[in-house]
């Protein structure tokens, strides 16, 4: 008798630690229920329709689909993000891990560049661009002001098709790094020192360390900035919208600038949702190519 009441004290005590669980984690449950899972169903939904926001939407099929390929300036923006990727992910991934391993050192004030190199971070994105936009102006910009002292060509930057872009990755990149940066410290200091001193009695020297030492145990970490970083390249807006507004000549046009523009300028919400649509299909497509070559490299 005493054991089946002990039994069921101890089934009401973990009946209430699992309720009290899942209060806990409900208002986060609710949340993205509420405003992530809901919408990108409901998204899913009108992109099948010519929804425009004044009008009942109409069911039509696959035709924004096939309007999207059919749209010169979607697949100019898709261009675009591709060549933003290819530029983008490399600079940050590389950069980011190298300032890591240089912060990672024992200086005395190390830790107030530390601090330095997260400030992008804290900032307003929309302040940092707007920063940016005074730094490359191409007349008065303090850029072009140290260039023209030291007696080199000024450069165009934001207002010349061919460079727009490129400066738009150099604001991203300096934008971004301070995360990764951070990312790659937790990692570098999770190494045992020991496998350096092991290294260094074995006659190899820090660029041989950091390339049969350093490099494969951070290999984790450098899948998941990878990754990171792929995912968050094709989103990119803010600095879009801010710097360039897709100009000049659509050189700077990406997706989800396009999307912006259909859905909240157009007023086409149907044919935002399929664009949307397609750029969630290119992300999972190269994130799941990416998946596979680093489980392919780790074999």
């Amino acid at each position: 008798m005493e054991k089946t009441m002990l039994s069921i004290q101890k089934k009401r005590r973990q009946r209430r630690r699992s309720l009290m669980g899942w209060a806990f984690i409900a208002p986060a449950v609710i949340c993205f229920v509420l405003f992530l899972l809901l919408p990108a169903v409901m998204a899913v939904g009108m992109s099948f329709t010519s929804y425009n926001v004044f009008t009942p939407a109409k069911f039509v099929g696959f035709g924004n689909y096939v309007r999207a390929f059919q749209d010169t300036y979607f697949l100019k923006a898709l261009g675009n993000i591709c060549l933003y990727v290819v530029m983008y992910v490399p600079a940050v991934v590389i950069l980011s891990f190298l300032l890591a391993v240089l912060l990672n050192t024992k200086l005395r004030s190390v830790k107030i560049f530390r601090v330095l190199f997260y400030l992008p971070c804290i900032t307003s994105t929309v302040a940092s661009a707007i920063v940016w936009r005074w730094l490359m102006n191409p007349t008065s910009g303090l850029l072009n002001t140290i260039l023209t002292s030291l007696g080199l060509p000024p450069g165009t930057w934001l207002n010349d098709s061919h460079t727009a872009l490129v400066s738009i990755v150099i604001i991203c990149v300096w934008s971004t790094l301070a995360s990764n940066i951070m990312i790659y410290l937790a990692a570098l200091q999770n190494v045992p020192e020991s496998v350096y001193e092991s290294a260094r009695l074995d006659g190899a020297g820090p660029f041989r360390q950091m390339m049969q030492i350093t490099l494969p145990l951070v290999a984790p970490t450098t899948f998941f900035v990878l990754t990171m970083s792929l995912i968050g390249s094709f989103q990119v807006f803010d600095q879009i919208y801010v710097l360039t507004s897709g100009g000049p000549a659509h050189a700077t046009t990406v997706p989800m600038y396009q999307i912006y523009m259909n859905a909240f300028r157009e007023s086409q919400m149907g044919y935002a949702c399929a664009q949307a649509m397609l750029l969630f299909g290119m992300i999972l497509i190269v994130t799941l190519a990416q998946q596979k070559l680093n489980k392919e490299s780790l074999v």
